[in-house]
């Protein structure tokens, strides 16, 4: 029965320093998320906040542009009624 209790006492010990290894490597673990992942992941963010201001200025002039045809088209429509009520 001794031998049995100092057998269960060597294994405690060993998953105890076990356990201990584990914690370890988990705070490891925790450490890279915080200081490594994190900000990268913040970098990448900032970075795709830019290139959607970056595409919303380049889009701007194409809205300009269908804005100035529209107005255009309204323009052409108006000279053709006033050129058919005078040449009428």
């Amino acid at each position: 029965l001794k031998a049995d209790m100092t057998d269960v006492k060597n294994d405690v010990t060993g998953l105890k320093a076990g356990l201990a290894d584990v914690k370890r490597e988990t705070n490891h673990i925790n450490m890279i998320i915080d200081n490594e992942i994190r900000v990268n992941i913040q970098r990448v963010a900032e970075g795709h906040l830019d290139l959607n201001r970056n595409l919303q200025e380049a889009m701007k002039p194409s809205s300009e542009l269908e804005l100035l045809s529209v107005k255009v088209r309204m323009l052409e429509l108006d000279m053709k009624a006033v050129k058919s009520k005078v040449l009428v």
